[in-house]
């Protein structure tokens, strides 16, 4: 009607006008934080409407005049405008300007999007449906959205789909259905739910049928046709329904909306509403509300789904406001069975077709709905059967009274707005999304019942929308929010890498698949139906598969026995299928199966690795693999006795018979073992044999006083017991150690009572110099070459009373103890002992001096701090309270700045007037100090400022003037306007002070103050004014060239405010440019911000104001080589982008290019005819200049410049020749300048007659000869010249080509042996990979750390008891266990045993390992019990953890071993096996003293053999017998080597790769030279035909006998070697190589001999000393050492790279403790860095790893001889030297290992500084993964360990100090209401029968 009006042409325009407008658009692709999330930001917010086409994988998204079309990797395919266009809700399409004056540009908002599948040849469509043009909708292509298939030009009104209020909702759904009118095959028909609008057609029903396909005229599409249906309504505004979804399922199609109920209680409520899918007359309508209990009312979002294998409706409800449909936060998923929401719309049904609408109790159960005149009716109980999509004569719409209940599977107080399902092996998961922009993942149990285990932020703060999406394969959930599209990872199962994280992450999708060793989904893990194979995340009982016990705990690694492992979750195999057990890096080995017990062999004790450092055991990891999968692993502990007493060279002793593997102690032989016997068949003192710790040879106390002064003969009286076991006559020497000095004294033995000895050492006056008043000196004692154990902590205090103490006060302030006194003798009075002062001593000191007063003048208020130094100033604080007078008045000494007689700092009092004074110190009733300095109170006064206005933004540099301005110090003074600060900066003078002003809320005027301590001042009469910050609002040009110097003429407001503007330019190298191009990840846009990092650099130049609107900023200066990344105007605080005045970016551009005026021959003036223009090329000139800006001078005058374009500048120069301005030269030159530019052309040469006139022909003859003569002189003179020099050049290259020479042979001779050691390295590494890499198994490496130097196995023994009482003693250790995992009874007991005086170190090292052993199934209580005790360490801290002083220290050597063994295994013990080897290999290649230890190659000095040994490589055959067969192989040997070290060389060769414990000793075996077939000779160190000469004998070497090169030798067993009929010559047995000889006073030697001979004689004495001298300069030598340290450089480098590397994650434990340590370090207040930095060396590198580099025997099993151990101590102690914070200072005297690594070690200190600083910058919260690895590690090594016998040892020190623990734990309030006393006395009564009170 309305179109028939309208001219065509019009419709033709409107026609046009509702195209859409495609568009190119390149969406911007986020790259979120979170990797699992893809994103895209689109246009168009709020975006409303997601499809996915699953079968095409494309999505299509709707928003605000907007339409997308995108891949299922969020590319852009197609991109539509929408809008906005000419409309109005209350007029009818097409919209006519004239007749519709309502009608404004508005906005599209999409309300529908569908997919219509195709029909036959049809193809399928998008639906796309709009708010404008009263909601009629479009058909686009699914391949190209912006491809139209229908659209209608002049919709009619049955064509209104959609609601025209963005605010109404409408959803809809497309259903196909038999054509029964038509014969053109089935319909395609849209079920559309619309809210109710008040604008526009207002008939439009709730639910209407549109027609879809087939359209055959008249017929539209998405008409709505009566005969196609619809709901019938009495009153469209009171049945105003919100619709939510509209889904089709089975038959019927269902819709979910709410709205009031207006037939009961007029609230807000949800229904859900079925129809017949075939029902065109809406016969079969039926709605029933829901019920969310909770008040859960009002849907916002559904998805059907399925639970349990059923159909289901999840439905989003949230809690509305009081009686409106407004929702809150409050919401939940409640979950509808499909086929209880049929059978309550069937019983709805059928009880208004039967019962009239009521139920079986008379109640009202159904009704009509929607005011229509039907109601509910008795037909038969058959009409439900036979109508169940109703009929003309059945009642509709029916409504159910009766709600469907559901209780909440999950809620929110975040609104929550979306929710889609998935199934995943049988589970529901439910996917919600919510107001916040988060995505919840709920798994919904089988009673609907919901856990959430995990919520992702997609997009913060923007709302989800309804359409939450899952794509086809269910791995990826499709979010859409306002403004972005996401696509999000439903799992992260592939992520995790091993069973715990997978378990751990607690997620539906995953579980871990055992035999597989991967997280996977479980159809993915092939045997996941068979039980324990797969394992799922989500189930809290599952557990990994874990190794629960070991039988037998713990093992000696010299022994082979059957190991049972216990294994929890083990999977079931076939019968031929297999497990194996891996121990370490050894070769699997066959498992046998029982059940859930796996049998394995463990390794032969000589496959087993070495200890670790700082160990007696270690823990060997046991891996059970199916195949090559890794299925667990478990820790067993193997211990060694032989490291324990290494480990304690002071109290070797003690620590063997201390140690809990019950070692034993060989004191004539100074050897621990486990062995029952010594080697010299003297005592043996066991643990068992002998009571304890106290049958150990000792030194226990000084008799003497500890407190020895310096310059006083003083003797030292030592206490010893149980010495009588020595029964030779060496003598005893009291050693007292003063730093590296050793004072060796005379020791007088008198033996007393009770098996002990006094030590009477002679008397001696100590002199040291020291700096404090003390010094601890360490003293022992030594018999002959015995060094005596010593009790821990005997120390002598060597003092010094002068020290520190420089007057009288000082001095009285000594302890008493110390006995210092003031000694006035002369020469002058002094500090000294009271037995050294000749004079009497000072009763009373003298008068105070004061030699310094800061400051000198203070306000007339007071308020400020004055420090007075000087002599003499009191003993303590009190002695000067109430003595400091300042000019008169009093001055309040502080105890915070108070030094002993030094210094007194005092709080300055009001004076009340200006007045001067000296200060006056008295201390008691001495006469007051008096100082020479005069101290002044002043009135200091302020007078002006300027400037005095300035932008609020801060930035103003004021000056305020005033009088005696410099009042106190100038850290008193603070400056302030109004409330803001004022920083003071620069120097203040008593005239002025200059301060910078900060930022201002507001403008206007604020005062000035100056405050002086607590005096305020204010500036008089003037107020600084806070202005409007400068605004800029034009600057231009926006170009420039590199040079800079270009003029910016910039515009704006307020600019005079600012006082120093500037122009500043960020460069950036263009080498981070190409490195930053090479890592860009994503995108960039033209909007992105200007980002600073610290690679950038700034140029600047200040600008010029000339009025408060404008300013001139010249362009500063950058070179070519950077790239410009940003420009920005500095106006004191306010900085201002270039970019934001106008949009657009400043640029810089290469320098323009001038070419010289004469281009032929620059040189050469250019020739000018005035009257011209001069004409200069160049390249780029008017890029970033105009010709106004550039200027040419020829001369002194201008050159015009009339004309500028790219390539030319054209310039008038004046009609005379100007003059010129370069003295050199007389010809003008032409310089062009273009800002800071400046070009010389070159000279100018104006064609004129005025030309010079030609020199005369004589004068040019004369000047010539001249010039002859002069040069013939020059010439002669350089000729002289050169001789000589080239003399001195070639002295000088000759010293040059020697050092020359040195360095390039130290650096051949170091390629060459690197290149052979890399061979015989790369030969090693094959070795290495396999069995090769000798580690010790985890027993013997834990025994090691808790129980050094002792040999017994503790952890292998079994309690000594009589079986009678054992049942008792074990329930009595058993109550000790549970008594010692009460930690306050824990902690009591520790502190009790460290307060007894007899509770040794020993003892603490032993008690401490013994509680590690008890607690070892409890690590995690462990560690904290630990964490606890470590606290009361901290009163020292700088010496906290520097030696094991105390329980804690050594359970936390013990808890680092426990926790790093995994780390030595799988990551140290290979570098250090590797550079153990490359060591031996380069040792071995030169001559090696037997006697001396001394080596030709070593990198220790002093194990250097110094003298030049002739020798040469020899390759021996040796007959090895491999089974029956005899094999020759060539060995490399030295003909220097002894007959010993040719055996240990050839034992190297033939058991390669071995450990060492598995190969026979050399003294077993004998080398036999064989000649020909009968000639066998067998060599030995020493026998008849050994060298003698005088006193000295030479080892026999291969070259004593002569053995050629290539000789046959073999090795045959000792026992075997007898005189046989074709041996020729048998040596002598070999003899012990010092003793015997020594006895018959023979000295041994092998290279060289010792350098103290008595045979020398004196005349030949001094040129041996000459000798001698020149041997100690090791600067000889050191090329020896270089060439050593460059070839295994690379082996020390790869150690500590995997000792320190932050490339992988650091082991948990040293991040952990670490983390501890800086908790700790906060909570003590302690901010020292290099505190912090000691702890964490003390506690790692110096506690752990020095000693393993030190020690590799204790974690590989190998052999280190004194050679290879001088070269390890040099690599460890530049280990301790890389973790100091001291700075690493060289010079001549320095070490000369020192010198070796000089260049080394701060590239180390890097390398520790940066693994502390990656350790503490890296996210903490390491707290719950390292219980996870204590719980791990206790459940697998909690077996090995003996705690019985650990317990038992524990009972032993209870017992000894049992009446002091329980008077500890009765005093305790707490331990009393434990009862723990009473609990102690029960264990006694039951372990020992001790009668208590009981």
């Amino acid at each position: 009607m309305l179109a028939s009006s309208i001219p065509p042409s019009l419709l033709f325009l409107l026609f046009l006008l509702f195209l859409p407008t495609p568009t190119t658009f390149s969406a911007d692709v986020i790259v979120t934080s979170e990797p699992s999330i893809l994103a895209v930001k689109l246009d168009g917010p709020p975006l409303s409407h997601l499809l996915l086409d699953s079968g095409a994988g494309r999505l299509y998204v709707g928003g605000v005049d907007h339409l997308y079309q995108l891949t299922s990797d969020l590319e852009v395919m197609s991109h539509v405008r929408t809008g906005p266009h000419l409309d109005s809700p209350d007029c009818l399409p097409p919209i006519n300007p004239q007749e519709c004056p309502s009608a404004t540009p508005t906005h599209n908002h999409n309300k529908l999007l569908l997919m219509e599948e195709g029909q036959g040849a049809e193809p399928g469509s998008l639906i796309v449906c709009g708010s404008l043009y009263q909601g009629i909708c479009d058909k686009r292509s699914l391949h190209n959205i912006s491809q139209i298939i229908y659209r209608t030009s002049n919709p009619v009104d049955t064509q209104y789909v959609a609601a025209n209020d963005p605010r109404v909702s409408t959803v809809a759904v497309v259903i196909t259905v038999e054509n029964k009118q038509e014969v053109s095959g089935p319909l395609s028909l849209m079920l559309v739910g619309r809210g109710y609008t008040s604008k526009g057609p207002g008939d439009i029903p709730p639910i209407t049928t549109r027609r879809l396909f087939p359209v055959v005229p008249p017929r539209r599409a998405f008409s709505q046709e009566e005969e196609l249906g619809k709901l019938v309504v009495g009153s469209y505004s009171e049945y105003n329904n919100h619709f939510v979804k509209a889904v089709a399922h089975g038959d019927h199609v269902y819709f979910l909306f709410s709205r009031r109920d207006m037939w009961h209680k007029k609230e807000y409520r949800t229904y859900a509403s079925r129809l017949c899918a075939s029902d065109r007359s809406f016969y079969s309508y039926v709605e029933v509300p829901l019920l969310c209990h909770g008040g859960y009312n009002l849907a916002q979002a559904a998805w059907l789904g399925n639970h349990s294998g059923e159909p289901a409706l999840f439905v989003i409800m949230a809690a509305g406001q009081a009686s409106t449909p407004v929702a809150t936060g409050r919401s939940a998923l409640c979950v509808y069975g499909m086929a209880e929401l049929d059978a309550m719309l069937r019983q709805a049904q059928e009880v208004c077709y039967t019962e009239g609408g009521r139920g079986s109790s008379g109640q009202e159960e159904a009704y009509i709905e929607y005011a229509v005149s039907s109601k509910c009716l008795k037909l038969p109980k058959v009409s439900l059967l036979e109508y169940p999509c109703g009929g003309e004569h059945t009642p509709n719409p029916i409504a159910s009274a009766v709600p469907l209940p559901a209780t909440p599977t999950f809620t929110s107080t975040t609104l929550l707005t979306a929710v889609t399902t998935a199934t995943e092996a049988g589970h529901t998961i439910a996917f919600l999304g919510d107001r916040e922009g988060r995505l919840h993942k709920v798994f919904v149990r089988s009673d609907w019942s919901g856990d959430l285990y995990d919520s992702v932020l997609v997009d913060s703060g923007s709302p989800v929308t309804a359409d939450l999406l899952l794509d086809e394969s269910q791995q990826h959930v499709y979010v859409l929010t306002s403004r972005r599209l996401s696509k999000v990872h439903v799992s992260s199962c592939e992520k995790q890498t091993d069973c715990q994280t997978c378990l751990t992450i607690r997620d539906p999708h995953c579980g871990w698949c055992v035999l597989e060793g991967r997280c996977c989904r479980k159809h993915q893990c092939q045997r996941h139906l068979q039980s324990h194979h797969w394992l799922w995340s989500f189930e809290l009982a599952n557990q990994c598969v874990t190794v629960h016990s070991f039988q037998p705990a713990n093992q000696s690694r010299d022994e082979q026995t059957q190991v049972t492992m216990s294994v929890i979750q083990l999977p079931i195999l076939t019968k031929a299928e297999s497990l194996s057990c891996v121990f370490g890096l050894l070769p699997p080995q066959p498992a046998i199966v029982m059940g859930t017990s796996i049998t394995c062999q463990s390794p032969s004790p000589e496959l087993l690795p070495d200890m670790p450092a700082g160990s007696d055991h270690m823990m060997l990891p046991v891996s059970l693999r199916f195949g090559h999968v890794t299925i667990t692993t478990g820790n067993m502990t193997f211990y060694d006795c032989g490291a324990v007493s290494r480990l304690n060279q002071s109290s070797q002793c003690l620590s063997c018979v201390s140690s809990v593997w019950g070692c034993n102690w060989c004191p004539l032989d100074q050897l621990c073992t486990h062995n029952q016997s010594c080697p010299s068949q003297h005592i043996i003192l066991t643990q068992r044999d002998s009571p304890g710790p106290s049958s150990c040879p000792l030194v226990f106390s000084l008799q003497s006083s500890a407190l020895v002064p310096l310059g006083l003969s003083s003797s030292v009286v030592l206490q010893g017991r149980n010495l009588d076991v020595y029964k030779d006559n060496a003598p005893y020497v009291c050693v007292v150690e003063i730093h590296s000095l050793k004072v060796n004294l005379t020791a007088a033995v008198e033996r007393t009572h009770n098996n002990t000895h006094t030590f009477t050492c002679s008397p001696h006056q100590f002199q040291y110099t020291v700096s404090q008043l003390q010094y601890s000196a360490a003293v022992y004692l030594r018999r002959g070459e015995r060094r005596i154990d010593v009790s821990p902590g005997l120390h002598l205090q060597l003092y010094d009373c002068s020290a520190g103490q420089s007057d009288c006060s000082q001095c009285r302030a000594v302890p008493e103890e110390y006995g210092c006194v003031w000694c006035p003798g002369s020469p002058t009075p002094r500090c000294v002992y009271n037995q050294s002062c000749s004079s009497i001593p000072v009763d009373t000191c003298p008068p105070p001096q004061i030699t310094q007063v800061v400051p000198v003048s203070g306000p007339l208020e007071g308020g400020v701090l004055v420090t007075i130094t000087g002599s003499n100033l009191g003993m303590s604080y009190q002695d000067v309270v109430g003595g400091v007078t300042v000019a008169g008045v009093q001055c309040l000494p502080q105890p915070k700045g108070y030094e002993i007689s030094t210094r007194v700092v005092c709080d300055l009092q009001p004076s009340g007037k200006q007045r001067k004074g000296s200060v006056l110190v008295t201390v008691g009733t001495t006469p007051p100090g008096r100082s020479k300095q005069i101290f002044t109170y002043q009135d200091p006064q302020l007078l002006d400022l300027v400037p005095d206005k300035g932008p609020v933004s801060g930035g103003t540099r004021l000056t305020i003037r005033g009088h005696q301005l410099l009042t106190g110090q100038t850290s008193d003074l603070s400056a302030f306007l109004g409330p803001q600060p004022c920083y003071i900066v620069g120097e203040v003078n008593n005239t002025q002070l200059m301060c910078q002003t900060g930022s201002s809320p507001r403008t206007g005027g604020v005062t000035v103050r100056v405050f002086f301590g607590k005096a305020e001042r204010t500036v008089p009469n003037v107020t600084f004014h806070y202005l409007d910050d400068p605004v800029i609002t034009d600057a231009k040009p926006a170009e420039s060239f590199y040079a800079g110097g270009r003029v910016i003429m910039v515009t704006g407001r307020n600019l005079d405010v600012v006082q120093q503007p500037i122009i500043s330019v960020w460069v950036e190298p263009l080498e981070v440019q190409r490195v930053k191009r090479r890592k860009r990840l994503a995108l960039l846009t033209a909007k992105q911000q200007l980002v600073f990092n610290s690679t950038m650099t700034t140029v600047s130049e200040r600008c010029s104001v000339l009025s408060s609107s404008q300013m001139t900023c010249s362009t500063p200066t950058v070179t070519p080589e950077v790239k410009v990344k940003g420009v920005w105007f500095q106006l004191d605080n306010v900085r201002v982008h270039y970019e934001s005045i106008k949009g657009k970016s400043f640029t810089y551009y290469p320098n323009p290019q001038l070419f010289p005026l004469n281009r032929d021959a620059p040189e050469a003036p250019y020739r000018f005819k005035p009257g011209g223009v001069i004409a200069v090329e160049g390249q780029d000139l008017t890029r970033a200049m105009s010709r106004q800006e550039v200027t040419a001078r020829l001369g002194d005058q201008e050159c015009e410049v009339k004309t500028l374009d790219n390539t030319h500048l054209y310039c008038e120069p004046p009609e005379i020749q100007p003059a010129s301005v370069d003295q050199s030269n007389e010809l003008p030159s032409l310089k062009v300048f273009m800002g800071n530019l400046q070009v010389d052309l070159g000279l100018v040469q104006y064609d004129s007659d005025s030309l010079l006139s030609p020199v005369p022909l004589a004068a040019q003859i004369g000047l010539g000869a001249g010039a002859a003569v002069i040069i013939l002189s020059v010439l002669v003179i350089i000729m002289m010249y050169r001789r000589k020099s080239k003399q001195a050049l070639r002295d000088y290259k000759k010293v040059l080509l020697q050092l020359e020479t040195l360095e390039i042979n130290v650096g051949d001779q170091c390629r060459k042996e690197f290149t052979d050691l890399m061979t015989e390295m790369m030969d090693l590494s094959s070795d290495v990979g396999g069995p090769g890499l000798p580690l010790l198994d985890y027993r013997t490496y834990a025994e090691r750390v808790f129980f050094p130097g002792q040999q017994t196995a503790l952890l292998s023994r079994q309690l000594d008891l009589p079986d009678s009482r054992r049942q008792t003693v074990e329930q009595g250790l058993q109550q000790l266990s549970n008594l010692l995992n009460n930690r306050l009874f824990l902690t009591r007991f520790i502190h009790t045993l460290e307060a007894q005086q007899s509770f040794s170190q020993r003892d603490r090292g032993y008690i401490a390992s013994l509680l590690t052993i008890a607690l070892h199934d409890k690590l995690e209580y462990f560690t904290e019990v630990m964490k606890n005790l470590l606290q009361y360490v901290a009163k020292n801290p700088k010496l906290m953890l520097r030696r094991t002083e105390t329980v804690v220290e050594k359970m936390l050597t013990n808890w680092m071993s426990i926790c790093l063994y995994s780390f030595l295994k799988e990551v140290a013990g290979e570098p250090l096996y590797v550079l153990y080897r490359a060591i031996k290999y380069q040792v071995d290649k030169g001559p090696v003293d037997a006697v001396t230890g001394k080596a030709k190659r070593t990198l220790n000095d002093s194990h250097l053999l110094r003298e030049d040994i002739d020798f040469c490589a020899m390759t021996l055959t040796v007959l090895v017998k491999n089974g029956v067969e005899v094999q020759p192989c060539p060995v490399k040997v030295l003909d220097t080597d002894t007959i010993t070290q040719v055996k240990d060389k050839i034992l190297d060769q033939v058991y390669r790769g071995a450990p060492f414990s598995q190969r026979p000793a050399a003294d077993s075996l004998d080398l036999e030279w064989r000649s020909g077939q009968a000639g066998h000779l067998t060599l030995s160190d020493d026998d008849v035909t050994a060298v003698v000469q005088g006193r000295w004998k030479r080892i026999n070497t291969l070259q004593h006998y002569k053995v050629p090169d290539g000789a046959t030798v073999a090795l045959i067993p000792r026992s075997q070697s007898s005189v046989g009929i074709n041996q020729v010559f048998q040596t002598g047995e070999k003899t012990p190589m010092l003793e015997g000889e020594e006895e018959e006073g023979l000295r041994l030697w092998h290279l060289v001999k010792s350098s103290e001979d008595p045979e020398i004689p004196k005349h030949r004495k001094s040129s041996m000393r000459e000798r001698e001298r020149a041997k100690a300069i090791p600067e000889i030598y050191l090329t020896r050492l270089l060439s050593m340290k460059g070839t295994l450089q690379k082996f020390v480098d790869d150690v500590f790279v995997a000792i320190l590397s932050t490339k992988r994650p650091p082991p948990i434990a040293v991040r952990f403790f670490f983390d501890f340590l800086d908790d700790m370090a906060e909570k003590h207040g302690i901010d020292d860095p290099e505190t912090v930095h000691i702890w964490k060396t003390n506690s790692l590198p110096l506690r752990f790893w020095v000693n393993i580099l030190k020690n590799p025997q204790f974690v590989l099993d190998v052999q280190v001889s004194d050679s290879i151990d001088a070269i390890l101590s040099v690599i460890a102690q530049t280990f301790i030297d890389s973790c100091t914070t001291s700075e690493h200072k060289v010079g001549r005297d320095s070490p000369v290992n020192k010198l070796l690594y000089a260049r080394e070690i701060p590239r180390y200190k890097q390398l520790v500084e940066r693994y502390y600083s990656d350790i503490h910058s890296a996210a903490s919260g390491c707290y719950q993964e390292m219980n996870s690895t204590l719980t791990e590690l206790s459940g697998s090594f909690a077996s090995e360990m003996n705690s019985v016998v650990a317990l038992h040892e524990l009972y032993k020190y209870i017992n000894k100090y049992y009446d002091q623990i329980i008077m500890a734990l009765e005093e305790d309030s707490s331990g009393q209401k434990m009862q723990l006393a009473y609990r102690l006395q029960q264990v006694a009564a039951l372990v020992e029968n001790k009668v208590t009170d009981l």
